[in-house]
């Protein structure tokens, strides 16, 4: 069912891509495997965090990952992978004034050697207006240009709006 690559983006928050991008790899024979970008820095952020793992369930095995993404897909070859998410992947990499660019580089090796199935969950930041400070900007457009950067890779491109995927790139696909 999935091609070597997935790339869903959204357009805003709570569009339902991170439920449409689980049921894609559960579409697949277990194992399951999810990198998950997301640290636990507030009590909201951490419901977030535990209500996504009571819905996926014990058939996924969960590796935590906010800032070697790279390093995370390196394990286990065989199982399909979703990243949830690229968008906090990225903003932790900023936060630690990492070399983004590198960092993008890192990732894009690490996936041209998957095998399996990957899933890659990411924003779309920059249909809003132009943000009013420096670092908000620089964001948006780093966030841009990784978006851009994974979608030349994928095989399929999917814009998820008020929960319904819309294929931007490559074939549509039914919901699991």
């Amino acid at each position: 069912m999935c091609g070597s690559r997935w790339c869903s983006a959204e357009h805003g928050a709570r569009s339902g891509k991170s439920r449409y991008a689980e049921s894609l790899i559960t579409a697949l024979p277990p194992p399951w495997l999810y990198v998950a970008t997301a640290e636990a820095l507030d009590a909201e952020m951490a419901a977030r965090i535990a209500a996504h793992r009571a819905r996926r369930g014990n058939d996924w095995r969960t590796i935590e990952a906010p800032h070697d993404l790279a390093g995370a897909l390196e394990a286990p070859a065989g199982a399909p992978v979703l990243v949830d998410c690229l968008t906090l992947w990225l903003s932790n990499r900023m936060l630690a004034q990492a070399d983004v660019d590198a960092e993008i580089a890192r990732l894009e090796h690490a996936l041209d050697r998957r095998t399996s199935p990957v899933v890659l969950v990411s924003n779309e930041v920059g249909f809003g207006i132009v943000p009013d400070n420096a670092l908000a900007r620089r964001f948006r457009d780093l966030q841009g240009q990784l978006n851009q950067r994974m979608a030349a890779r994928a095989d399929r491109v999917v814009l998820m709006v008020a929960g319904v995927p819309l294929a931007v790139k490559g074939t549509p696909e039914e919901r699991a």
